[in-house]
């Protein structure tokens, strides 16, 4: 007889368990499945290109977000992130849950000179040890979106962890009506699937992180193949604020 859950993160693992193989994507046990994803850098995969995200370029150069102080990449993949990110000054700590998609962000970081802090593992077992904030600045391109619903009870406990007190958190995720799946939370149980990712509107952004501050929700702009930046419509870019604590 099983009667083992006392605390909210038992009955997340057991939420966890119900989407196996797809929890892999986001837990512990993911690397292997990220490996193999990040095996053929070759292959024609939108993000594998060397550029940072429109989005990221824009923050900076209107001074939405101030280059410099700490950074968290979650997510970093192959570091294109990663790399703008220290290259305008910030001290930037990237996580991944796939040791392949680390060395090759490494390795960018190396051809291009500069220093950034690598992590491999799951970020939500990390926050508080070694992904010790405050963190001016919290980037998320493409992380959220393969997460099932329960687990965005982590991923905001994680943030408020981890952010700090006037500080930025930008993603990009899947649009509804672009890219990803558009079932309700609920029936993503009753098929126990993610299908690849989950679909998300504007409003349904807002209302996730409503305990923070727009400062802007939009559709990442299209970048054509010879732009120095990564753009894809199918994408949401949003930006928040954690109001100061006096």
């Amino acid at each position: 007889m099983d009667r083992n859950i006392r605390t909210v993160e038992d009955v997340l693992r057991l939420l966890d368990g119900l989407f196996a193989p797809d929890a892999d994507r986001w837990t512990g046990r993911g690397a292997a499945w990220w490996d193999g994803f990040y095996a053929d850098r070759s292959r024609p995969v939108p993000f594998f290109v060397a550029k940072p995200d429109e989005n990221l370029v824009a923050y900076l150069d209107r001074g939405l977000i101030t280059a410099g102080g700490r950074a968290l990449d979650l997510g970093c993949g192959p570091g294109r992130n990663t790399v703008h990110l220290a290259a305008h000054g910030f001290e930037v700590d990237a996580v991944d849950l796939s040791p392949a998609a680390v060395d090759w962000a490494r390795e960018r970081c190396r051809d291009e000179g500069i220093q950034a802090t690598f992590h491999c593992g799951d970020a939500f077992a990390l926050a508080g040890k070694e992904l010790a904030g405050p963190y001016d600045l919290v980037y998320d391109s493409g992380c959220f979106h393969h997460l099932p619903p329960h687990r965005r009870v982590s991923y905001l406990a994680l943030l408020d962890q981890v952010l700090a007190s006037g500080g930025h958190f930008a993603l990009t995720c899947f649009a509804a009506g672009e890219m990803g799946s558009e079932l309700s939370d609920a029936d993503f149980y009753r098929e126990a699937r993610l299908h690849g990712g989950l679909a998300y509107t504007d409003e349904s952004l807002r209302r996730i992180f409503s305990d923070l501050t727009e400062v802007e929700l939009r559709r990442m702009r299209d970048e054509p193949e010879g732009s120095e930046w990564f753009g894809e419509e199918f994408l949401w870019t949003a930006l928040f604020r954690r109001e100061s604590v006096r």
